[in-house]
């Protein structure tokens, strides 16, 4: 059987070629660095392995041989709304590694909104010496909105540092280090107690807007919302407004409902906000993070086809 050309759109493409050689026999693989080189190198690919947002309409139309996508993302919202991507193309993702740069981000989220490091830095520039008081995360609230892996990876460091833990979640009921678990209808209740309300569950229909005005009028005027997850969680007009009203005491936002966030947007210069560009998932390890993974789904392909691919999407 000839081998599947396999194209590596990545900028670390290369790498990923010579472990995958080593490691899946059977596949040819052909790397890309920019778009205009794997536009060069679509025609002939049977199987596309990138970025989900670096995927664009061109490139999957100019792949007439196209059978499977590996994105190295666990998102792929692009590309199950994706009118050019085939029904009969399977598509996968790859997960259950981010936990470690998700919670390194929730834990800086954290200190920099509780501490106010953001003045920190402004009276650097100025060369101003100001001093005050600095709250600590020892015997915080962090309550988790959703209880996944990255929740787990997230609760043992926030249990290092003698935080309590709550979580929302309808799938799990109780979870080591948690005081308590909330079902979604009860986020209320959940909000009400917690000094970080730190949202992480999947974004669907049913986690639209799961922050909403109502959420955060219960929240403490001391409290701070943390958004990790994906923008559509949380209503942003309504954090605005609970920003503005001193009904909250700050966010810390890496995802937002359209990105790149607009220069235009509010969020940008709003005293209360940290802002980061959705670098939630990134890692300087992360292709040593994901190979593992991808290269089970490209062992599984090969013995047993599509049937046999983990992470797979219905679309």
């Amino acid at each position: 059987m000839p081998s599947r050309t396999v194209l590596i759109y990545d900028r670390n493409a290369d790498w990923y070629a010579e472990q995958l050689a080593k490691l899946c026999p059977g596949y040819r693989f052909v790397t890309a660095t920019s778009a205009d080189d794997a536009m060069k190198l679509a025609g002939e690919a049977e199987i596309l392995m990138a970025l989900a947002p670096a995927i664009k309409r061109d490139l999957i139309a100019a792949m007439p041989k196209l059978q499977w996508v590996q994105a190295l993302t666990t998102g792929v919202d692009n590309l199950v709304a994706m009118a050019e991507l085939s029904p009969k193309v399977t598509l996968t993702n790859c997960s259950g590694f981010h936990g470690p740069q998700m919670s390194e981000l929730a834990l800086l989220l954290m200190l920099s909104l509780a501490r106010n490091f953001p003045a920190m830095l402004d009276n650097q520039q100025a060369a101003k010496w100001e001093r005050w008081p600095q709250p600590l995360l020892t015997g915080k609230t962090a309550c988790l909105v959703g209880l996944g892996s990255i929740a787990e990876t997230l609760a043992k460091r926030c249990v290092a540092l003698d935080m309590r833990l709550t979580g929302v979640s309808n799938g799990r009921s109780r979870l080591d280090g948690f005081d308590h678990i909330y079902k979604r209808d009860e986020i209320g209740s959940a909000a009400r107690d917690a000094d970080f309300l730190v949202i992480i569950v999947p974004y669907s229909s049913e986690t639209h807007h799961i922050i909403n005005a109502e959420t955060l009028d219960v929240m403490k005027r001391s409290a701070f919302l943390i958004n990790i997850s994906r923008g559509g969680c949380v209503d942003e007009r309504a954090l605005l407004s609970a920003l503005d009203s001193g009904k909250l005491a700050g966010a810390g936002m890496d995802v937002f409902e359209t990105e790149p966030l607009p220069a235009q947007s509010p969020l940008w210069h709003h005293p209360k906000i940290i802002v980061t560009p959705h670098i939630g998932g990134m890692a300087d390890i992360y292709h040593q993070q994901a190979l593992p993974i991808v290269a089970e789904n490209f062992s599984r392909y090969g013995r047993d086809g599509a049937d046999g691919l983990a992470g797979k999407f219905d679309r």
